[in-house]
């Protein structure tokens, strides 16, 4: 039933009420009886018409958020039961409008992700697929087992990228699961170097551990390894021959900090900012496969793919701790890794 039709009622009802009072009282009393309730009826009849006003109005203006997308200011009412309701309703309107804004923001974001993936996953498909031909065109077993073995090389590329992507999607959509228990900094650390012992060899790169073995922290051992270990590839990666890795473990009052330096370049300062943005690679890694696949099919591996510390920093963010990359005083790049204790 509209609101017309209910104040319609509700006049009918109480003029029945006026007059039914004026006939049954006093002869003498029925003329101030029938001012009263004329004064009454048109008080209410006034008021009902105002408030009645006021809410097509706000009936309006709800009408045109629904359907125009537009955002309406209610701050023009005064005080009352309708004030009330079109403070609540701007309250809603704000509400509905910041999250329009993020699920806008949300979906351009995927797409930008979707785009950067598929170009990630493409480029090392792209450079597999040049690949192809010196294989079938080498001219001796050796040249075979070589050009065969970088292929074998990319497509790990490949397959760890696709892993870690997953792994990614895991931690932006709260899928991960996260122990929080006691931890050894030290068997972390030995954890996570493990697998690159081989790989910094033959870069001769030399790996210094300095670990406290009675440091502790609360997390989750193999995403904390996980971690370092992706910090320290990176490390590995941009250190020349020669250089060191080094990995410290501390505990303090505050916190227990794993820290990861190399004595490479470190970070260029225009990078500093975005050396945890999924995908950046800084501006002298951006070549593209093209750069990369000479006519001679001489193929060399492409850059990294950008994502290994964005990764690393996921998964850190994840148990509650703080990742800050920053330059050591004597050069090469330093990452930082705290776990705040929960009591001081």
């Amino acid at each position: 039933m509209s609101s017309a039709s209910t104040l319609i009622r509700q006049c009918v009802v109480l003029a029945a009420i006026v007059i039914a009072l004026t006939l049954l009282a006093p002869a003498e009393a029925k003329p101030w009886v029938l001012a009263c309730g004329a004064a009454a009826f048109a008080f209410f009849l006034a008021v009902s018409l105002y408030r009645h006003r006021q809410i097509r109005r706000l009936t309006a203006e709800i009408d045109e958020v629904l359907h125009s997308g537009r955002r309406v200011d209610f701050s023009n009412c005064r005080e009352g039961d309708v004030a009330v309701l079109a403070n609540e309703l701007g309250k809603m309107t704000a509400r509905l409008a910041r999250t329009s804004e993020s699920l806008a923001a949300e979906r351009n974001a995927l797409a930008d992700a979707l785009a950067d993936v598929s170009h990630q996953i493409r480029t090392p498909l792209t450079a597999i697929t040049l690949m192809l031909p010196a294989v079938e065109r080498a001219e001796s077993d050796r040249e075979r087992k070589r050009a065969v073995r970088e292929l074998e090389a990319m497509i790990e590329r490949v397959s760890w990228l696709v892993t870690t992507l997953l792994k990614i999607a895991k931690v932006d959509a709260g899928a991960m699961h996260v122990e929080r228990r006691e931890v050894r900094a030290a068997e972390v650390v030995r954890r996570a170097m493990a697998p690159l012992a081989t790989a910094m060899d033959l870069r001769d790169v030399a790996l210094v551990l300095d670990v406290d073995e009675a440091a502790v922290f609360q997390g989750d051992a193999p995403w904390t390894a996980e971690a370092v270990e992706n910090i320290a590839k990176n490390c590995m990666e941009h250190t020349p021959p020669g250089g060191t890795v080094t990995v410290t473990a501390r505990e303090d009052a505050l916190a227990t900090t794993i820290v990861v330096s190399d004595t490479g370049p470190g970070i260029a300062p225009d990078d500093l900012p975005r050396i945890f943005d999924r995908f950046y690679r800084g501006a002298t890694e951006g070549a593209g496969v093209a750069d990369q696949v000479a006519s001679n099919d001489n193929v060399r591996q492409p850059a990294g793919f950008g994502i290994g510390l964005s990764l690393a920093q996921a998964l850190v963010s994840a148990q509650g701790g703080t990742l800050r990359a920053s330059n050591n005083p004597i050069g090469g790049a330093r990452f930082e890794i705290a776990f705040p204790k929960l009591v001081v």
